[in-house]
């Protein structure tokens, strides 16, 4: 027992550092703006449309395995290549982006019948010819950075490795031309040069029909390698903020309702020394009762605030001080200004059990002296103030 306690307090404490919150606090007039940033590196702020697009240019070789491999040596189907892409990360997990890859690519044909260089390939008869053909691969792909998605976001990450996937649509250019669709598969790895750049090292396969490079063989498709280097751009604004929590507070209401629960307490400070008046002259028979209570509530809301179950608290220490036999009516109200007639019923009503709720159940007064009663939507009750008919009245019947 004692091992697994301290072991889950090691884990408490390795724990803390990562969820611990900063805050800060802005106050504006009778509002405070409270503005808490999570330390979570697995949450940060949403996005907007045109944050994080990035631009990529690079190059490198690339390898094409056809019907005649064995015929010529992978050094000699090795070509050129281009990458060019724009795209842009909806997370610090996800993006996507769309990519022109191409310039040429090599093999072999047989008896020249397809993009034939002229040149024989030696050890194989008359038959057998070098082929080089120009072609483009438009292509989607869905890039997903492990980096993020498994060790949370880190802005000055040095390396940064994403696997993704996509399908394209393959063209040659010279005839005989051929078109078809392409799926590819690959390794991105991202290396930050400064907050605008990083450089990448793409390592990527893709497939397509057999038939593109003007040939049909034995297999069904035709497969790309390729290996390409270079840099990429990141437009502004760039990165993920921190998550954060806004909390805004009417510092002019808490007030009002500080001064309201004063007044409670003289209320009840003078209830109090009436009845140690009547505790010290038992002969006369004087049934006392608690004042009557006002609970103001935010608009559309039926939640007790901190102050307000404080002041229920000073009023059920003065029911549970008074007559036990003394009945009080818990009145909920609405504003008529704001809300439909129906609303207005049904949130007087929760506004009225939330205070039968509160003084049974948090402050234990016996349900027998209470009853509830709601008005739905009414005019201003006090100094042609809307606010002040927000309300509960609890009093004695």
């Amino acid at each position: 027992m004692m091992k697994k306690t301290i072991f889950a307090a090691l884990a408490l404490a390795a724990a803390g550092p990562a969820l611990a919150q900063s805050e800060q606090t802005i106050q504006n007039g009778d509002f405070t703006e409270t503005v808490e940033y999570s330390n979570d590196k697995y949450k940060v702020e949403t996005n907007h449309f045109w944050d994080n697009w990035f631009l990529s240019v690079g190059a490198g070789p690339q390898v094409m395995f056809g019907d005649h491999d064995k015929q010529i040596g992978f050094g000699k189907r090795i070509s050129p290549a281009l990458d060019i892409a724009v795209g842009k990360w909806f997370t610090p997990g996800i993006g996507v982006r769309l990519m022109y890859n191409g310039l040429s690519l090599k093999g072999a044909t047989r008896w020249g019948e397809a993009h034939s260089t002229g040149e024989q390939v030696s050890g194989w008869g008359s038959g057998m010819y070098y082929s080089k053909f120009k072609y483009y691969n438009l292509r989607a792909d869905v890039l997903f950075n492990l980096s993020n998605l498994f060790c949370g976001y880190k802005e000055n990450r040095i390396w940064n490795s994403s696997f993704y996937g996509g399908v394209g649509y393959m063209r040659t250019w010279e005839a005989p031309t051929a078109g078809d669709v392409t799926m590819s598969a690959g390794w991105l790895n991202s290396f930050r040069l400064c907050d605008a750049f990083d450089a990448f090292i793409d390592l990527r396969a893709s497939m397509v029909d057999d038939a593109i490079d003007g040939e049909i063989g034995g297999a069904k498709f035709d497969g790309l390698l390729s290996a390409s280097v270079g840099l990429t751009y990141k437009f502004k604004r760039r990165g993920w903020d921190k998550s954060k929590t806004v909390v805004r507070t009417n510092v002019g209401e808490i007030n009002a309702l500080r001064d309201q629960l004063n007044r409670a307490n003289d209320e009840n400070a003078r209830l109090r020394n009436a009845i140690d008046e009547s505790n010290r002259n038992p002969k006369q028979e004087v049934k006392k009762t608690a004042a009557s209570n006002l609970i103001i509530f935010r608009i559309g809301r039926a939640d007790l605030s901190k102050e307000a179950r404080a002041n229920l608290g000073l009023l059920a220490e003065a029911i549970k001080a008074s007559d036990p036999n003394a009945v009080y009516t818990i009145t909920g109200y609405a504003d008529a200004g704001t809300g439909s007639k129906k609303t207005n019923e049904r949130l007087s009503k929760k506004r009225a059990e939330a205070v039968y709720d509160c003084l049974v159940n948090e402050y234990g007064v016996s349900e027998s002296q209470l009853k509830i009663d709601y008005k739905g939507g009414v005019d201003n009750m006090f100094y042609d103030d809307p606010r002040l008919s927000r309300a509960v009245i609890t009093r004695a019947n």
